[in-house]
């Protein structure tokens, strides 16, 4: 007797059920797996390539406005030439320009950088030589560029100061360097060492000698050089001529002339010390009490950053950087100094790594209980092997693709289990369905016969289905910006994953099935479904359920009042966004073990003042329980983050910066999360701030894509006075808004400014000019590195360098007290040739895509706890509110075309969610379409497809209310959720449709095909919902991919209940026009 005509999927089943090549292909998919989990690199973040590159121009005495003119204008037009460019941002400084060029997310850094370096050198020419103008330094930034290890050194002995900590970090910079997979290697925080030749204004005009005269005496005194070589006695010997000063000491004794027949010592005229010059910078490092730290609560500290080359695993690099430290103590580390590592980005990829591991492998074994309790142990064995070889093949195909193990690699596996797991459950469970029962049931046919056909029934539905899922996650994947990156781990491997598991379904199952289900007693495999069997206890539930919309005159109203029904709890999920029940944000906080303090004072601060407010700051913080240590630096920057990359913390230096870097206790020792921390503390951080009218900032690690701050107003106008009085007036908006805090802005503060005008007629008279009284004062303040030691051991250049002290520095009475050589030998004192003109500072000039503009900054606080509403109230103001005298043009997608008038352009957190969504939006569309397309093409219908996707809406009665019920924010992984539930939804749709045709394909009444078919198939689809929930239980504590969990798990059970009703009363409606009156169809849909 001959079987049904086999489809594709059965032809497959019955090739590989008794292939002995199916075994030995599920365990080489075991063997890739495992192979991928050790050589694939691990990350706690996925790699974002974002290259960014400062183009950094000097012009040396010019004013803000020459600066902005000669350099910046001229630079900005053709950089914003270059292929790729996103942005090109400058700031115009007294003497200096910074360019910088933000390329698209995605253009490959060698080609960026080639293309930027090109285009700067071939372009030197658009100044003309003798101007002034230094050549461009060009400093590109990347992902790779974040460090991933800070090592802290501090010591508690007064003998280790920061001279003594930053010659043994110095010392363990090359060490660190040999460990394998490190590429740059440097310290923060060290001071400059060097010989200080401190002048005294008087000593030097007794000895009848200027600042100029020291210097040309040491450039002469240090002049080395290999003379040659002499042949002598038949051997050819090479002559040095000249030997370096090679200490202080020599520095000291060094004779710079003769008075009255007796040689002048450097000594004579000048203090010469060893040791750190006067302080650029300060780097300390600090505890709670009762934490292991510094006996006094601080102490001086350096700090050593490293990170790591392109493709190379941060968890075996910063673990071979501990070990190198445990075998460098006390050989390269004194017994004294303690080395305490700071960051440690391996450590916490391997911890989260190996978490998100156990969740995959717990989810699983749920997946394989639910069947077990569902169906039999053995069909939990032939779904959980199928499940393990089809998460092996992914991590595979996960590696080959490029992708790392990292947070959203392996939620995006979490997530897919319960997809993952759809064709392996739909399948055994047909087999198991078809034979379930008595010999007589099944037709006399063996377990051999009955699998290519029950997979052969289910095949076509589940491959359609399969491709449906992807055809909604795959769009995801061409988001665009740098949200794009960070999620395509999720679009990528779950269909990836899809495929797989339906390879797996169709090859490796049926084996596995012939092999255990054969050995099954009838006992064991008790009637599910099983055909003809109306009295079963789903039968009789459905049928009580459905008839009242099947029969009667009155079912057709009964049908219209629930799909009204439908229609208005959608509209009413909906409305709990407009109501604010539930709040929208870009990404929620994650619970991180650190956390950032940035404080930018006023201009003409000093660099001790920035720092008493560091540690004021530092005590505050040392309140919080838990707090585990902190690192203070003023006028530099903390070792960046991904964040910190983004918003070019790595420029911030001088007297007006500081960071404190700020490390929590491990999320297992504390209760509360690192963005509630954070929340508790600013208040009294930014209260500590306003006394020395600093802005104070509380920065933490974002969940994903930096911005420059949440909350970013760019404000335009007609000339840079109309921009700054606006940005001004805006800033009062921000602040007088209790909301929103950390409230900043690119204006500088008015500070005073001496400008030494030189009397240029007088000095002529006097034999001098303008560039060497220009050089005295700046030796006098900056500094003249005169020369160099070299002592043979140094690996940092130590200048000796000409300055006076700071007590005459501070006075300007005793800085115009030193004299310059006039041409005929005389010695003028500059206050003979120079007066001084109270000015104010010169503030920076800030330009966007050639435009002049500044930004005013802040983040919401508020009861949302989102961005977005803070944004929109300031919004709401302005809409009627005059800032500076003027109503502001409000723009949010792009910089205003005009800018003859104010205007402000939104951006931070609202862009980067903008283009987010509306990516997310069209992926969802596409995704939509392409199940439309699919889903034509199978059932030849261009009506059966839109019965068929009715559901998608209704999963939105089940994602708004969980995230209102849970409390959580809806998150762009929400959106991912519910991209991910059209697919799923749509897979249960399919197979009732398919399920309906073919039982009137076989004569059944109509009435009763619907019926048969929300019965039969409620138990595969149940338990592949179930299992897709299951996925979602196991992320749901996560705060970023909390949103995804609600909206998989709440979207699941609701519209998974609601398709069992809903889709076949649809297609009953929809078909009950061509049912005889017997209920049968005279012509049955495809099958």
């Amino acid at each position: 007797m001959s079987g049904p005509r086999l489809g594709f999927s059965g032809r497959i089943a019955r090739a590989f059920q008794d292939s002995p090549l199916t075994p030995i292909l599920a365990i080489a998919a075991l063997l890739l797996g495992l192979v991928a989990v050790m050589i694939t690199p691990r990350e706690e973040e996925p790699q974002i390539d974002v290259t960014m590159a400062n183009v950094m121009v000097p012009f040396p005495g010019a004013d803000v406005r020459d600066v902005e003119n000669l350099v910046a204008f001229p630079l900005e037009q053709k950089l914003a030439e270059i292929e790729g460019v996103k942005h090109v941002y400058s700031v115009s400084r007294p003497g200096m320009a910074v360019m910088t060029v933000e390329f698209q997310v995605g253009v490959p850094r060698q080609a960026a950088i080639v293309r930027l370096y090109n285009q700067v050198f071939q372009n030197q020419g658009f100044v003309p030589p003798g101007l002034g103008i230094g050549p461009p330094l060009v400093r590109p930034m990347g992902i790779d560029d974040v460090p991933v290890m800070a090592l802290t050194l501090w010591s508690d002995d007064p003998a280790q100061g920061p001279v003594q900590l930053a010659e043994v970090a110095h010392a363990l910079e090359t060490e660190l360097k040999r460990v394998p997979g490190t590429r740059d290697v440097y310290t923060i925080g060290a001071p400059t060492r060097a010989v200080v030749v401190q002048l005294d204004a008087a000593k030097l005009a007794a000895y009848g000698m200027t600042a100029g005269d020291l210097s040309n005496a040491l450039k002469a005194a240090n002049a080395v050089t290999q003379a040659g070589d002499r042949v002598s006695g038949d051997r050819d010997v090479p002559v040095t001529a000249g030997r370096f000063l090679a200490d202080a000491a020599e520095v000291s004794q060094l004779v710079i002339g003769l008075k009255n027949g007796q040689p002048v010592f450097l000594s004579d005229v000048a203090t010469v010390r060893p040791g750190a010059d006067l302080p650029d910078s300060y780097a300390w490092f600090g505890a709670p009490a009762g934490r292991a730290g510094p006996a006094t609560g601080h102490a001086p500290a350096v700090t050593i950053a490293v990170a790591k080359k392109p493709g190379t695993n941060a968890a075996d690099i910063t673990g071979a950087i501990r070990q190198r430290l445990a075998a460098l103590r006390n050989v390269a580390i004194p017994a004294d100094v303690h080395v305490v590592v700071t960051r440690d980005y391996g450590q916490t990829a391997t911890d989260k790594a190996d978490k998100l591991i156990h969740k995959l492998i717990f989810a699983t074994l749920s997946v394989v209980l639910l069947v077990l309790l569902a169906l039999s142990w053995r069909a939990a064995v032939v779904v959980g092997s199928a499940v393990i070889v089809t998460l092996a093949l992914t991590l595979f195909a996960s590696w080959a693709m490029g992708f790392t193990i990292n947070r959203v690699s392996l939620f995006a596996l979490i997530f897919s289990i319960g997809i993952l797991v759809d064709d392996a459950i739909v399948v055994v469970e047909n087999i198991h369905r078809h034979m379930a029962g008595s010999e007589t049931t099944r037709g006399g046919r063996t377990l051999r016969e009955a699998i290519p056909e029950a997979v052969g029934e289910v095949g076509g539905p589940t491959i359609l289905a399969t491709f449906t899922v992807i055809a909604a996650l795959l769009p995801m994947a061409f988001v665009s910006g740098l949200m794009g990156p960070y999620m395509r781990p999720i679009p990528i491997n779950a269909s990836a994953g899809m495929l797989l598991s339906l390879a797996v379904a169709l090859v490796v199952t049926p084996w596995l099935a012939l092999k255990l289900l054969g050995h099954q007693p009838h006992a064991e495999a008790a009637p599910a479904g099983a055909d003809g069997a109306h009295d079963t206890r789903l039968h009789r539930t459905f049928r009580r359920l459905m008839l009242p919309f099947l029969d009667g005159p009155r079912a057709p109203r009964r049908r219209h009042l629930l799909f009204a029904a439908m229609g208005a709890l959608v509209l009413g999920a909906v409305g709990l966004v407009v109501v604010k029940a539930v709040v929208l944000k870009m990404l929620p906080f994650d619970n991180k073990s650190e956390f950032q303090v940035v404080v930018d004072m006023p201009e003409g601060s000093t660099l001790e003042r920035t720092n008493r407010l560091l540690g004021e700051l530092a005590q505050a913080v040392a309140k919080l329980p838990e707090v585990k240590d902190w690192q203070g630096y003023a006028g530099t920057a903390a070792p960046i983050t991904f964040n910190g990359l983004v918003r070019q913390y790595y420029l911030r230096s001088g007297p007006i910066v500081g960071d404190l870097q700020v490390n929590l206790v491990d999320k297992h020792e504390r209760s509360r999360q690192s963005h509630a921390i954070a929340l508790a503390v600013r208040p009294a951080l930014a209260q500590i701030g306003a006394r020395y009218g600093a802005s104070v900032k509380v920065v933490e690690v974002p969940p994903g894509p930096p911005v420059l701050a949440p909350i970013v107003a760019e404000v335009y106008g007609p000339d840079y006075a109309t921009v700054r009085k606006v940005a001004l007036g805006l800033e009062q908006d921000f602040r007088a808004n209790p909301d929103i805090v950390d409230v900043d802005t690119s204006v500088e503060a008015q500070a005073p400014r001496d400008v030494l005008v030189v009397d240029r007629a007088r000095a002529a008279r006097l034999g001098l000019d303008q560039a060497s009284i220009a050089q005295a004062l700046r030796t006098a303040l900056s500094g003249d590195d005169a020369s160099w030691l070299m002592d043979g051991h140094a690996k940092y250049a130590v200048p000796i360098r000409l300055r006076l002290g700071a007590g005459d520095q501070a006075s300007m009475e005793q800085l115009l007290a030193l004299r310059v050589r006039a041409a005929g030998g005389a010695l003028v004192p500059l206050s003979e040739v120079v007066r001084v003109q109270p000015a104010q500072r010169e503030q920076a000039i800030w330009h966007k895509d050639l435009l002049p503009y500044a930004t005013v900054t802040g983040d919401d606080a508020g009861s949302t706890d989102s961005p977005l509403y803070g944004m929109f109230s300031l919004v709401g103001k302005l809409g009627h509110d005059k800032v500076a005298g003027q109503l502001l043009q409000q723009h949010f997608i792009a910089q205003p075309t005009d800018t003859t008038d104010a205007a402000v352009k939104w951006d931070g957190e609202w862009q980067i969610t903008y283009e987010t969504f509306r990516d997310m939006g069209l992926a969802y569309s596409a995704g939509l379409l392409l199940i439309y397309l699919l889903v034509v093409g199978q059932f030849k219908s261009y009506l059966v497809p839109l019965i068929i996707m009715a559901p998608i809406p209704l999963t939105v009665i089940g994602v708004m209310p969980g995230h209102a019920l849970v409390g959580a924010q809806y998150t762009a992984t929400s959106m991912i959720g519910m991209i991910a539930l059209a697919g799923i939804i749509v897979r249960n749709s399919i197979l009732l449709i398919d399920f309906i045709n073919h039982a009137l394909a076989a004569g059944s009444p109509l009435r009763e095909a619907v019926v048969e078919a929300a019965a039969v198939r409620a138990k595969p689809i149940m338990l592949t919902g179930l299992a897709a929930m299951i996925g979602g239980f196991f992320i749901i504590d996560d705060p970023i991919f909390q949103g995804l969990a609600v909206s998989l798990i709440f979207g699941i059970l609701v519209s998974t209940a609601l398709t069992l009703l809903v889709i076949p009363l649809l297609y009953y409606a929809w078909l009950q026009r061509r049912a005889g009156p017997d209920g049968r169809l005279s012509q049955a849909p495809p099958a």
